[in-house]
């Protein structure tokens, strides 16, 4: 009943903000132009479009906001006037009352919130479809004062998102169980993944711990600043953090108005993606303009600033490697190695054949290399590699969805920057060097150094490891042959002995015998 009553009011906002009107008035057909004005009478859609859909969006949920985060970031896909609407949902959402968060933060801290901070502004400087922020000042144990944010959960959230995903869990069963391409796409799958991340994005203690690891990963590359987090003011519902100043990514004209080099910010955010994907398998998955901002202070002038770490995506050696090796073929537009590495993987089956495979990836690539990025969709080229897969049978993989969702927010947002970036020419050095480092002579190094002390320690125990194993795992077979090498190995001792016997007795017998002749001479 639950998921009929939210379906049911998935629907009544639907037709409450007309977003039908604007999908049948898209098509080109003049009888779905007239059918458009029909299911309009009566209602006041005066409203522009793009503002419609973002409201609609907002009153739909978490979700749905987070869905249109994702298309804001995608203006080669959207009209201009939707985009600039969509972008509001970045940081702008309809902020909560600021009592609520007091309360919040006084109930977590267990004190009056004049005692936590020397200063609290009441005003959230910036609100999304999971929490708001504030800005403070923290007096710390030792009389120090901290300029801080203060994130703080938006009330009510768990019991909206549960109905949103248990709505998603239906759809996604249906569609698994109805439609031909259903466990290939494994959408139940998907959406177990996607509930994860949403309710590790509802504990703030899980984001500021995502927030340390991606500040020591990133501490060497000085291309990007994380906050600090101050941990004695934690919780599972506030977040205290260092306040970060700097420049909105999307405001480009101040960023070069201030001397900020664009280009080279393009390609540092390139830099900046694959770095933590492939060098350290932890990469912020949430990096839509809202989040990322850019530090015009003369120590870090020019370097991006992350904000947000709700979403985070992991992946394994063996992700890194595959991932790496097919980026670094298709840079190399060695095809041939992109389907031998899909079967390999076990993404497609086993019988396909290498050269169709081959063929089908070539004709949907080929045409986009040595474009700008201006002249190139991702999600285009996506799109096809994802009709292609169907033919091929290609299994989906549900902890990449994450990736992908985050390579076309770097697309966009290089896009947004510099136009004429080449996203292929950019990310290709970074993947050859670190392809060198993993299956080179350093890789083997690491390796030996990383594994000499495990090593070391069950050495010694290896011959009885070893005896134990054979004891335990040998087969009837083996048992039976060994047990008849011992028999025969007794019944050889027992001749050996008999001859050893033997021999000591003639030996004996000489001595004896020639001690009784020289008695006899003399």
């Amino acid at each position: 009943m639950k998921q009929f009553f939210r379906g049911a009011t998935i629907v009544w906002v639907v037709l409450r903000f007309g977003l039908d009107e604007l999908v049948l008035t898209s098509f080109q057909k003049p009888w779905l132009r007239l059918l458009a004005r029909i299911v309009s009478v009566g209602r006041d859609l005066r409203a522009p479009r793009g503002q419609r859909l973002r409201e609609a969006l907002e009153r739909l949920g978490p979700i749905f906001v987070k869905f249109g985060q994702v298309l804001s970031t995608r203006r080669d896909l959207m009209p201009p006037d939707i985009a600039d609407e969509l972008a509001l949902l970045q940081d702008r959402v309809p902020p909560f009352d600021s009592a609520v968060a007091v309360a919040t933060i006084e109930r977590a801290f267990k004190r009056p919130i004049g005692e936590v901070f020397e200063h609290f502004e009441r005003e959230p400087v910036a609100s999304a479809s999971i929490a708001q922020v504030h800005f403070a000042r923290l007096r710390d144990r030792n009389g120090q004062r901290h300029e801080v944010a203060v994130k703080v959960l938006r009330p009510g959230m768990l019991p909206v998102i549960e109905k949103d995903l248990s709505l998603m869990r239906m759809m996604a069963g249906w569609v698994e169980s109805l439609s031909a391409d259903g466990k290939r796409l494994k959408p139940c799958e998907v959406v177990a993944e996607f509930d994860n991340y949403l309710h590790d994005e509802l504990d703030l203690v899980r984001e500021a711990a995502n927030a340390a690891q991606l500040r020591r990963n990133m501490e060497g590359l000085s291309l990007v600043e994380v906050p600090i987090i101050h941990w004695d003011f934690c919780h599972a519902e506030v977040m205290v953090m260092e306040r970060m100043n700097g420049v909105p990514i999307s405001q480009v004209e101040r960023l070069r108005e201030a001397g900020v080099d664009i280009p080279k910010l393009a390609r540092d955010g390139v830099t900046i993606f694959f770095t933590q994907v492939f060098r350290d398998g932890f990469f912020h998955a949430d990096m839509h303009p809202g989040n990322i901002q850019v530090s015009l202070d003369p120590a870090t002038f020019g370097r991006y600033i992350s904000l947000d770490f709700g979403i985070v995506g992991t992946l394994t050696e063996f992700d890194k490697e595959y991932l790496a090796q097919n980026f670094t073929a298709f840079f190399r537009r060695d095809y041939k190695r992109v389907a031998e590495l899909h079967i390999e993987s076990g993404w497609v089956p086993p019988e396909t054949r290498v050269n169709e495979l081959e063929a089908a990836v070539r004709t949907v690539c080929e045409p986009y290399f040595d474009r700008p990025l201006k002249e190139i969709s991702l999600g285009m080229v996506l799109l096809r590699l994802f009709q292609t897969s169907r033919r091929f049978n290609v299994e989906i993989q549900p902890q990449l969805v994450l990736l992908q969702k985050t390579l076309l927010n770097i697309e966009g947002l290089g896009r947004q920057l510099d136009p004429d970036l080449d996203l292929w020419s950019t990310a290709k050095p970074f993947l050859e060097k670190w392809m060198l480092d993993q299956l080179g002579p350093q890789r083997l190094r690491r390796e030996l150094r990383d594994q000499l002390p495990h090593y070391a320690k069950i050495l010694p125990a290896l011959p009885r490891l070893l005896h134990d194993h054979l004891q335990r795992h040998s087969a009837p077979q083996q048992q039976r042959e060994l047990q008849e090498l011992l028999r025969e190995q007794r019944h050889t001792n027992r001749l050996l002995q008999r001859l050893l016997y033997g021999g000591l007795g003639f030996v004996l017998g000489l001595i004896v015998m020639q001690i009784i002749v020289r008695v006899r001479v003399f």
